[in-house]
């Protein structure tokens, strides 16, 4: 399962069994404390794109800072047209921070942070197709014209990673069109967020339409019934999400 080809059909095999979405990690390299296996998840969701006809498709998340926003736009809207608009961007500043450092680019949260919003603004410009200036702090462009323009309208669905109680990012997610939820252990694995967490950020006035909580394999997801989450994304190591995709079709929230 650690070679491309047995993700894709992981990915077909979600389909295949009733699940609504197929999510991949977006990670570039790998360090000695984050010595996991990779592949590099634009062309794995372009397989995908033509391999299924109904599951969402999309990154949890890319870490926009590492890349080229440029190339991201271009990414995403090759990747909504070749799905027939079924592409998600999933958004967040990265995690760990040696992703960064290991490649002599600065860590710093707050400079991340900056890139995040200004390099968001880029990408959906770009998705206009109409000729697009833009003159910030890390970012120039002139007179760029970005064709063909996404499938989907008004923009590629954009979700945003945010902390339950923190300001600026639930801030950052209100300004898109989903917030990705999670709870990490001091290991830094995914962990059960409480339902109570969710239910506080969809009872927020500024809510985005998704309210998507990342969960680890084996959560039910029917303990965020109630809560206002539109989306529950199950991850975990690659053998248990074989046994997922294989597994009976999940109930709603979707899986």
């Amino acid at each position: 399962m650690d070679e491309p080809c047995g993700l894709v059909e992981l990915g077909v095999a979600a389909e295949a069994n009733g699940w609504d979405g197929v999510f991949l990690w977006h990670h570039v390299v790998g360090t000695p404390d984050f010595a996991v296996p990779m592949s590099d998840a634009w062309v794995l969701l372009g397989a995908l794109a033509v391999r299924t006809e109904r599951v969402l498709l999309g990154t949890t998340v890319t870490a926009l800072p590492r890349h080229q926003p440029q190339e991201v736009a271009r990414q995403t809207v090759t990747l909504d047209r070749l799905s027939g608009g079924r592409m998600v961007l999933g958004v967040g500043l990265g995690e760990p921070p040696s992703e960064y450092t290991a490649l002599g680019r600065s860590a710093d949260r707050s400079r991340l942070a900056a890139m995040l919003d200004e390099g968001l603004d880029v990408v959906s410009g770009l998705w206009s197709a109409q000729p697009f200036s833009h003159h910030g702090a890390h970012y120039t462009l002139d007179g760029v014209q970005f064709l063909p323009p996404p499938l989907q309208q008004p923009r590629i669905p954009v979700w945003v990673s945010a902390m339950t109680r923190n300001e600026q990012t639930l801030g950052r997610a209100a300004r898109w069109d989903g917030v990705l939820l999670g709870a990490m252990t001091r290991e830094g694995r995914i962990d059960v967020l409480p339902a109570e967490a969710v239910a506080e950020v969809a009872a927020r006035p500024d809510a985005p339409g998704d309210i998507v909580v990342v969960v680890p394999a084996g959560t039910d997801p029917g303990m965020y019934e109630g809560t206002g989450a539109t989306w529950v994304l199950i991850t975990g190591w690659l053998d248990e999400l074989r046994g997922l995709a294989t597994g009976p079709a999940p109930g709603s929230p979707a899986g």
